[in-house]
C-alpha cells in the first residue's frame, strides 16, 4: 500500500499537468493595460510622497512629546498626585529621554516611574503639532 501511495504522489495529476502548461503560457504575457518599458533607462528618481509641509520629524530630531491628561491617573491600583499641591487629574504627559515626567496645572514636575514610554506611546494620540520650545506646548496645550 505505503508503495502505490508513493508511486502516485510521483506521478502529476491531469489537473497538475494542465496548471503546469497554463502557468508557462501565461507567464510570458503582459495582461491588457499594462506597458512594457520599451528602454532600459531606470525611471527618474521621486521624492518621498510626502510634500514637506506634511513631514513630521523622526523621534530621534524632537526632545520629547507630551499629552493632555484630563481624568485621574491610577497606577497600580493608586491616584497619583502631585506631591507638592495634592492635584491629581489635569496633567500633562512628558515622554523625553526614555523617562515620563507628570506636570500639574500649578507648573509642578515630578518623574512617574511607574509608567514607561511604551505606555505613553499606547495611550497617546498622534501629534497634531510641533513646537520649537517648551514653553510654546504648553501655551499650545493650555497649561
Amino acid at each position: 500500500m505505503f508503495h502505490r501511495i508513493r508511486r502516485r504522489a510521483k506521478e502529476p495529476s491531469e489537473a497538475q499537468r494542465q496548471f503546469a502548461e497554463l502557468h508557462a503560457r501565461l507567464q510570458c504575457q503582459v495582461p491588457p493595460g499594462f506597458q512594457v518599458p520599451t528602454s532600459a533607462e531606470p525611471a527618474g528618481v521621486v521624492d518621498d510622497f510626502l510634500p514637506p509641509e506634511l513631514r513630521v520629524p523622526s523621534h530621534d530630531q524632537v526632545d520629547g512629546k507630551m499629552m493632555p491628561w484630563k481624568q485621574p491617573l491610577v497606577l497600580d491600583g493608586e491616584m497619583a498626585a502631585c506631591a507638592e499641591c495634592g492635584a491629581y487629574r489635569d496633567w500633562l504627559i512628558l515622554s523625553t529621554g526614555g523617562e515620563i515626567w507628570l506636570r500639574c496645572r500649578a507648573g509642578h514636575q515630578q518623574r512617574e516611574t511607574r509608567l514607561d514610554t511604551a505606555w505613553y506611546n499606547r495611550n497617546s494620540g498622534p501629534a497634531d503639532a510641533t513646537h520649537a520650545t517648551f514653553e510654546d506646548c504648553l501655551r499650545h496645550l493650555g497649561h
